[in-house]
């Protein structure tokens, strides 16, 4: 396996993603204030760090549902991390517990930056990626539920536009090949099918299928 590029180097790669980051958790910390209160948003994002979970269970609560279905809708959100686990364990240092620490570095963009391509992850940009990406969201956070009140709607000054714009730019950076693109494509089909049936969450996981277009036989 080729050597790690270092956790320094992961924070570098990962800087141009700070700004929408930080502009994420922003959008997150205005928008749940009004529902969680001030300490809320920002014990959930120290805590769970998921974007994806985190604007789900918070779409929960703001429909009135119950604190339950919200933690449900984030699990949902967040399954997708057990198969990307399991892509990334091999790469990783040390026994199972040290293993599973290193694991809590997966998001998807420091997933998508350390895939060497061939089946194995870089260990430090993973790592170093997420230390720049956590900073940014929890900053990020802080800062929506306290000056809140000076941004407004997140809509009106097109902060909603950021979480789209940054899951594209993941797909373009991955979409090489043309099965890639096979594979985004039957996703995105696949999701925009269920949206309007399915629960929150489960979009996103049945869109995972698509993954079974990159299996190659042996």
């Amino acid at each position: 396996m080729p050597p790690d590029s270092g956790i320094r180097a992961g924070v570098r790669a990962a800087l141009p993603l700070v700004l929408p980051t930080l502009l994420l958790g922003v959008s997150f910390g205005v928008l749940a204030k009004p529902v969680m209160g001030a300490i809320g948003p920002i014990v959930m994002s120290v805590l769970v760090f998921s974007g994806g979970a985190q604007f789900a269970a918070l779409g929960v609560l703001q429909a009135g549902g119950a604190t339950g279905a919200a933690i449900a809708a984030g699990m949902l959100m967040n399954a997708r991390w057990l198969p990307m686990g399991f892509a990334v364990g091999p790469s990783l240092r040390g026994g199972p517990l040290a293993r599973a620490l290193q694991g809590q570095a997966i998001v998807d963009a420091s997933f998508a930056m350390s895939s060497r391509g061939d089946g194995t992850f870089d260990r430090g940009l993973l790592i170093g990626a997420t230390i720049a990406q956590g900073s940014a969201w929890i900053a990020g956070t802080v800062i929506g539920v306290t000056g809140g009140g000076l941004l407004g709607d997140p809509a009106r000054i097109g902060l909603d536009a950021v979480f789209p714009a940054f899951y594209l730019t993941l797909l373009a950076e991955e979409a090489r090949s043309g099965r890639a693109v096979a594979v985004a494509l039957a996703g995105a089909a696949i999701a925009v099918a269920l949206m309007p049936v399915a629960p929150i969450g489960i979009p996103v996981i049945a869109a995972s299928l698509a993954a079974l277009i990159g299996l190659r036989t042996r």
